[in-house]
């Protein structure tokens, strides 16, 4: 187990965070598209889960990655996997981070520059359904507006 040969090197203090459900989605391309990462042949269905999966195949990758020793849970992208989010909380005692990808920021940085939607309210809606869904972290490229919107909201 990767938690056990950690601990036996002298890392006990070393966290595992794994990527227990993890999608091939449409979501990561501007991230891709920014590093120039898109698959020189082939594609990543080979190790990511098909978004038409079943929740059953989330939880058994999961399950999987728990009894390896992982010691928290990586749901990705975060956005249209929300009930994924929730089942996993509802089974495993982990600690589940929602990571928020390029695509799901993207859609959302240019409806507002747009004009369609009110950045503000429409990010932190999301980052509230995350948390309710059951994200004990959030990963976003959203970061630093939040923590600005939520500095000015506190004073």
């Amino acid at each position: 187990m990767l938690r056990a040969a950690l601990d036996e090197a002298g890392y006990p203090d070393v966290a595992v965070m794994a990527y227990s459900a993890k999608y091939a989605s449409a979501f990561y391309g501007p991230f891709r598209d920014a590093a120039g990462s898109a698959p020189q042949f082939g594609d990543r269905k080979t190790y990511q889960m098909d978004p038409a999966s079943s929740v059953r195949q989330a939880m058994a990758e999961t399950r999987l990655d728990v009894e390896e020793g992982a010691d928290y849970i990586i749901v990705k992208p975060a956005l249209s996997y929300m009930d994924i989010m929730s089942k996993t909380r509802a089974q495993f005692e982990q600690p589940i981070v929602a990571y928020n990808v390029s695509g799901e920021y993207a859609m959302v940085k240019a409806a507002a520059q747009n004009g369609w939607i009110d950045e503000k309210k429409i990010v932190m809606e999301i980052m509230t359904g995350f948390v309710r869904a059951g994200a004990d972290m959030i990963l976003t490229y959203h970061a630093i507006d939040v923590a600005r919107w939520l500095k000015e909201d506190a004073r």
